[in-house]
């Protein structure tokens, strides 16, 4: 028998990705489905008997009826409808064991596929808590499946889960716990039959697609589920004949499977006495939401976040610093003079490198991440942020996408399928790049760096200067937001509904994989991309040569220098030169390049044989053709400000296009970023002059 599939579902907030996490460790691969950006999570773990398992870490939904993109993308890979991705053999169904009649409704569609299932109470802890005790036996033998309890931050349970699921006897559903209404019977029995006899789908899932449809064709239909010809007019024939009753049949199959909930809850489920007082989590958030209290709280987070970023790093990042210029210094030592070692030397080991040191930096950021949405904070600054997004006319589930594109645009574009108003979808996407993602971090730090040495500063400085790129940055999104709401995608924003989880102890391995999925994309970026634009780049300032040249003329000279040129007229006035501009023309790659670019370009005018000269001193050290320092700190700030409002990232582009389906929004975002940049700093630059700054 070849490898089982099971898929993983449940709720959002049910702690499915956690248990994913736990099953599969390192043993898994992140991407997207082919033909829409929704991640695609793929793992394995072995069976008690040694046999390899495969995982699928689905999109987490309340329904089966989708209503956005990646619920469609769950719904059609459990009803096999996807030739990308094989239907699972078999599911595991993660449920809230705090929220068991909520999270029954998806669990009792997810049954009625027909496919062997387990059930998982997931967050036990929380029940207990609640004082919810439930008949784990009981239920079991109501739902015709196994039940496992579980907590999947802590480990319990899992051994247990994967008895289960090393069963080679797991069967569908022994039974259904809920009942059809009679008089919507006839209709389900007609268009599953229909729809078995097309031989597209089995008895079981033929029934499942039957009552999907008969929930909501509109719905089905938008989101290109194609079904038997012959079963639509099946489909309308009985809407007809119970519209003319009288009749509300998606309100009566609604209601079928949540009273069937209900008295299944009442069955298994003993509450003890309510808590005298309120819960850890009514506490918390009595402070966490307060409006006073809330935004303390959220400033603070922000604050200890960058803290963190500039002192914990500093050691790692001094190591690597060391380690780059160490291995440079041996590259030079142990070759030949020449092309190919000024290359890797100069070219590669000073390009990569120089984007390699901030690795720790990018590390810290998304442990906070990890921990924000692991304890379940990051829906309470959802919470926090919503009266504030209402009144840019932005929809409150607009919020989730723009924080996410904190860590990356991309992701956080990607996130914006989950809003179903079209214009506040758009909106979204042409907002989410101006906030600060972590690929400018690396800019920012080394600006930084170079506009406030460690000796004379205290850290609080550098703090500051970063927390107000992130400042201005969400500042701009929500007025360029609600001046497109406003013109070209007028609409009213509509109310937000949004679940609070309840706080949890977050798991640290959980934290950890996401740390290391994300550090394994950024050294991808730095071998693949970065690797590519450091050698091309180097050859650019290395070629034509200029026989008898200074390093300094043969840069100029170059082939970089001369497309710097060309550009510095429209920078100038900026406070730019032809080196910065090579550099803001390659980061349109990636903005992190800007750095390995810098690298290359400066580390050609050292003339040491043992070691590159530290970037951050070598910008301190650049000069014009005059003497006058390049790099002064109006003309670093003036960078940083040009880096929070520019479009400098071909990905985030290639991502908008497929998500709006049109080169008009990127090509129209593209322009107003890049025009909104240059004034905005031509702006700074000329403000920062009257004021005495250099």
């Amino acid at each position: 028998m070849a490898e089982p599939v099971f898929a993983l579902v449940g709720n959002p907030n049910c702690g499915k990705t956690t248990l994913f996490n736990a099953l599969t460790g390192l043993r898994q691969k992140v991407g997207n489905y082919p033909g829409v950006t929704v991640e695609k999570k793929v793992g394995e773990c072995f069976s008690q008997h040694g046999k390899r398992m495969r995982l699928i870490d689905l999109p987490g939904a309340y329904s089966l009826s989708a209503r956005s993109p990646d619920e469609a993308v769950l719904r059609d890979v459990l009803l096999g409808r996807r030739t990308d991705t094989p239907r699972p053999d078999r599911i595991v169904c993660i449920v809230d064991a705090a929220n068991l009649e909520r999270n029954l409704y998806f669990a009792s569609q997810i049954l009625d596929l027909g496919l062997p299932a387990i059930v998982v109470l997931n967050m036990m802890d929380a029940a207990v808590q609640a004082g919810v005790k439930i008949d784990v036996p009981a239920l079991s033998r109501r739902l015709g499946v196994p039940v496992i309890p579980c907590q999947a931050n802590t480990g319990a349970g899992l051994l247990e889960l994967r008895v289960a699921m090393s069963r080679s006897d797991l069967a569908p559903p022994a039974r259904v716990f809920w009942q059809l209404p009679g008089d919507l019977a006839p209709a389900v029995d007609e268009l599953a039959a229909t729809l078995h006899r097309s031989g597209r789908s089995n008895a079981a899932t033929a029934r499942a697609e039957a009552l999907l449809l008969l929930g909501d064709r509109e719905t089905l239909a938008a989101a290109g589920l194609v079904f038997a010809p012959e079963a639509l007019p099946i489909v309308e024939r009985w809407e007809r004949h119970w519209r003319a009753a009288g009749k509300d049949w998606r309100g009566a199959l609604v209601a079928a499977r949540y009273g069937a909930a209900r008295a299944l809850v009442r069955e298994v489920v003993q509450r003890s006495k309510a808590p005298a007082g309120p819960s850890t989590t009514d506490r918390v958030d009595a402070v966490v939401v307060h409006p006073v209290w809330g935004w303390v709280t959220l400033g603070a987070v922000m604050a200890a976040m960058f803290l963190s970023i500039f002192t914990l790093a500093e050691y790692p990042m001094g190591w690597i610093d060391s380690g780059v210029a160490w291995l440079a210094g041996a590259a030079r030592t142990a070759l030949p003079a020449g092309d190919f070692r000024d290359l890797l030397a100069d070219g590669i080991i000073a390009g990569v490198g120089g984007i390699l040191v901030f690795l720790p930096q990018i590390l810290i950021l998304f442990f906070f991440i990890g921990l924000l949405e692991q304890t379940g904070y990051m829906a309470r600054a959802a919470f926090m942020m919503d009266r504030l997004m209402s009144r840019v006319g932005l929809d409150g589930k607009s919020f989730i996408p723009l924080l996410s594109s904190y860590a990356c645009a991309i992701p956080g574009i990607m996130a914006t399928r989950t809003i179903e108003s079209r214009r506040d979808r758009l909106a979204t996407i042409l907002v989410a790049p101006l906030m600060t993602c972590s690929a400018r971090l690396p800019v920012y730090l080394l600006l930084i760096a170079a506009l406030v040495p460690n000796q004379r500063v205290p850290v609080w400085t550098k703090v500051g200067l970063m927390l107000a790129m992130f400042v201005l940055g969400t500042g701009a999104a929500f007025l360029f937001a609600r001046l497109f709401k406003r013109t070209v995608l007028r609409g009213a924003a509509p109310l937000m509904i949004l679940e609070l989880p309840p706080f949890r102890v977050p798991s640290l391995r959980s934290v950890g994989l996401h740390m290391l999925e994300r550090a394994s994309l950024f050294l991808r970026k730095a071998g693949t991309v970065i690797l590519a634009i450091s050698i091309v780049l180097w050859a650019m300032t290395n070629f034509p040569r200029l026989p008898g040249a200074t390093p300094a003329e043969q840069v100029a000279h170059s082939y970089a220098g001369q497309l710097g040129h060309v550009i510095e007229p429209a920078i100038r006035p900026l406070g730019f030169d032809w080196q910065i501009g090579v550099g803001l023309v390659t980061s349109f790659a990636a903005r992190e390049v800007f750095v390995s670019s810098m690298a290359v370009i400066f580390n050609a005018d050292d003339t040491r044989e043992d070691a590159a000269v530290p970037l951050r001193d070598a910008l301190r050290a650049a000069r014009w053709p005059d003497g006058r320092p390049l790099f002064t700190p109006l003309v670093c700030f003036t960078l940083m400000v040009f880096y929070v409002f520019a479009l400098q990232c071909v990905s985030t582009i290639a991502v908008v296009r497929r998500e709006t389906g049109s080169w008009r929004w990127p090509a129209f975002q593209l322009a107003y970023m890049t025009a909104t940049a240059w004034l905005v700093c031509f702006a700074v630059r000329h403000l920062g002059l009257a004021l005495g700054f250099q």
